[in-house]
C-alpha cells in the first residue's frame, strides 16, 4: 500500500496549495491566500483558469482582506476577467468583497482569530460556512489543506477522494468518520517521507478529477494499482 501512495503522490502531485508557492506554516497571511485561491477553486470552472486568476492577484499584490477591498468591485471583476472568469465575474466579485467585510467585522481580518474561537473541527466547519457564498465544497478544500496545521481542522474526506481511495484499494466500504480513520491509520503505517497526509488527500482529489470522474480507467496513469481494472 506504500508503493501505491507514493506512486500516487509522485504521478499527480500533492497539495494545490504546494503548488502556488503558499507555505501554510507560514502564519495567518498564507492561510489566507490558501482562503482566497480556495474560493476560487470552490467555483464550478476549470483548475487551470483557477490557478491562472489566483496568479493575477497574485501578480497585482490584492492577497489580503484589506487589499481585496480597496481593490474594489470594478478593480476585481478586471482581475477575474484576466483570469478567465468572464463568466462568473461579476457574482465572483461581489462576493469576495461580502466575505471580507464578514471576516474583518466579525474576525479582525484573521483566519487564525477564527480558528482559535471555534469549539472543535465541526464548529469550525460551521463558521466558515457563515460566510456568504462560501459552501461545503470550498470548505472542503480549504481545511483539507489545513489538516495538521490547524489543530482543529479535521473534515471528512470529499466523496471523490472516497471513491478513488476505494478504486485503489486504499479503503474498503467505510464511510465518514470511519473512512477517515481508515485513510489516517494507512498513513501512518506506510510512514511515508517527504509528504503530509494532506498531499495523499490531494493526490486522490485530482486522480478523481482526472480519471475516475470522467471514466478514463482505460488511460489512467494509476490503471495498474487500480481495483476496478477490466
Amino acid at each position: 500500500m506504500k508503493r501505491v501512495i507514493v506512486e500516487l503522490i509522485e504521478k499527480m502531485g500533492g497539495r494545490f496549495s504546494s503548488e502556488l508557492g503558499i507555505d501554510l506554516e507560514g502564519g495567518s497571511g498564507e492561510i489566507f491566500k490558501w482562503f482566497l485561491a480556495s474560493l476560487l477553486f470552490g467555483a464550478r470552472i476549470g483548475q487551470d483558469i483557477a490557478v491562472r486568476t489566483y496568479r493575477e492577484f497574485e501578480k497585482r499584490g490584492v492577497l489580503s482582506p484589506n487589499r481585496i477591498t480597496e481593490t474594489g468591485w470594478d478593480g476585481l471583476v478586471e482581475i477575474l476577467d484576466e483570469g478567465g472568469y468572464a463568466r462568473y465575474d461579476f457574482k465572483t466579485a461581489t462576493k469576495l468583497l461580502e466575505i471580507m467585510e464578514y471576516l474583518n467585522s466579525r474576525y479582525g481580518g484573521d483566519l487564525d482569530r477564527l480558528h482559535a474561537q471555534a469549539r472543535d473541527s465541526k464548529d469550525l466547519e460551521t463558521r466558515l460556512l457563515g460566510f456568504k457564498g462560501v459552501g461545503p465544497v470550498t470548505v472542503n478544500i480549504f481545511l483539507r489543506e489545513l489538516r495538521g496545521i490547524w489543530g482543529k481542522a479535521d473534515s471528512l474526506p470529499s466523496d471523490l477522494a472516497l471513491l478513488v481511495a476505494r478504486n485503489l484499494g486504499i479503503v474498503g466500504q467505510e464511510r465518514g468518520e470511519s473512512a477517515l480513520a481508515v485513510l489516517k491509520k494507512v498513513w501512518e503505517e506506510g510512514k511515508v517521507t517527504r509528504a503530509k497526509f494532506s498531499d495523499l488527500e490531494a493526490a486522490l482529489v485530482r486522480l478523481g478529477k482526472d480519471f475516475c470522474r470522467r471514466s478514463g480507467c482505460d488511460y489512467c496513469i494509476m490503471r495498474e494499482c487500480c481495483t476496478k481494472k477490466g
